[in-house]
């Protein structure tokens, strides 16, 4: 979910921390014990927390549409320091046949200010509401000519966050963490409206996945590696979100994920695994580029008595659109700091293939091909 060219941009300064150990983060999957993590998304969970210490607050919005274009639109509030707060609209448009019709923009925001429900955003040229009923999103962006946005998001399956918050803790006090990473998600949705791409006005509708994430810390001290998986289909949407975080953590790993099947949450997910089953060491920088992905999912079903399920989606992934050096992304002052880091050289893979997906759901089996937007970030 480009974790520093959208994320941290404005929150990378610092250096490595000490070695804490796993005895100072607390997975948000930490202290289920066997309950079902699934909780109901409120409108509180869906409001902007705006704090005033150093973090990064985001919208996304992915969009897999009947035309073949793979969207997504986001919007960075970020804060560095409680000193300093910036906003960012960022934007993405891809069609593997018309290059004409992809597009990347980043448009730093002017006038910007949470709405006064909290959930509203808005900026010159730019707002983002959701509607009373906590059900639709309106988007509506001309900060960028490249990339005018006119969409509505409206939720299909039940949103949800892991226990209590959606909240990972760090730090070796659990109620008084010196960083967090929270998620909230509506992992199937569909979308309809318009996109002038380039001049092109693209007529988008399908579907859609939304995550709202609040990254209480400086990115690097969060998360050495990402995984970021959104899967699409006519019925069943798929996604999963994994960070391992850095050795002065315990190079832990965090991963939660959800299946959604029409307006139904089948489950959300914790007990997933996210493998690159085929790399190749990337000659310009070393890392191990995925060529073949597999991710699993296993879960049990929010309602009562449960049903249990696994999902596992897997293959190559081919189609590679960008494979982004967040380095040449980022300003020169945070370049500088970044450079001071040991290990650090951030680059993202971003793909967008076909693929197919298989679960099972008690006694019900799916198979179903679809669309599968994928991220591998690799950080230290």
């Amino acid at each position: 979910m480009l974790k520093w060219v959208q994320s941290g941009i404005s929150a990378v300064a610092g250096t490595a921390e000490p070695i804490y150990g796993l005895g100072a983060i607390h997975s948000v999957a930490d202290g289920l014990n066997g309950a079902n993590p699934f909780s109901a998304v409120t409108k509180e969970d869906l409001e902007w927390r705006n704090l005033a210490y150093t973090n990064v607050e985001t919208q996304v919005f992915y969009l897999t549409t009947a035309s073949g274009h793979i969207c997504f639109v986001q919007i960075i509030l970020s804060n560095v320091a409680g000193l300093h707060t910036t906003a960012q609209f960022t934007c993405r448009i891809y069609h593997p046949d018309k290059p004409e019709e992809s597009v990347w923009t980043s448009t730093n925001l002017t006038d910007f200010a949470v709405g006064a429900d909290k959930t509203s955003f808005n900026a010159k040229h730019l707002s983002v509401v959701l509607s009373e009923d906590l059900t639709t999103y309106k988007i509506n962006s001309s900060v960028n000519d490249k990339s005018i946005i006119d969409i509505a998001v409206v939720r299909e399956a039940p949103g949800f966050k892991i226990g209590k918050d959606g909240m990972t803790r760090f730090g070796t006090d659990y109620e008084k963490p010196w960083g967090s990473m929270r998620h909230i998600f509506w992992p199937r949705a569909t979308v309809a409206g318009t996109i002038v791409v380039n001049g092109q006005m693209v007529e988008v509708s399908g579907h859609a996945m939304y995550v709202m994430a609040l990254q209480g810390m400086k990115p690097h001290h969060a998360a050495a590696r990402w995984n970021f998986v959104n899967f699409q289909g006519p019925t069943i949407s798929a996604i999963m979100m994994e960070f391992t975080t850095p050795p002065s953590y315990g190079s832990k790993v965090v991963n939660v994920g959800a299946i959604a099947r029409n307006d139904k949450l089948l489950a959300a997910t914790v007990d997933n695994i996210a493998e690159h089953t085929k790399t190749k060491s990337d000659d310009v920088n070393g890392w191990p580029e995925p060529l073949e992905v597999k991710f699993e999912w296993k879960g049990t079903s929010p309602d009562e008595p449960s049903t249990p399920l696994d999902a596992v989606l897997e293959g190559p992934i081919p189609n590679l659109v960008e494979r982004v050096d967040v380095m040449s992304e980022i300003p020169a002052f945070v370049k500088k700091v970044v450079a001071g880091v040991a290990g650090a050289k951030p680059y993202i893979y971003q793909y967008s293939n076909p693929a197919s997906i298989k679960a099972k759901f008690g006694d019900d089996e799916y198979v179903e091909a679809g669309h599968l937007y994928s991220e591998a970030t690799f950080i230290s």
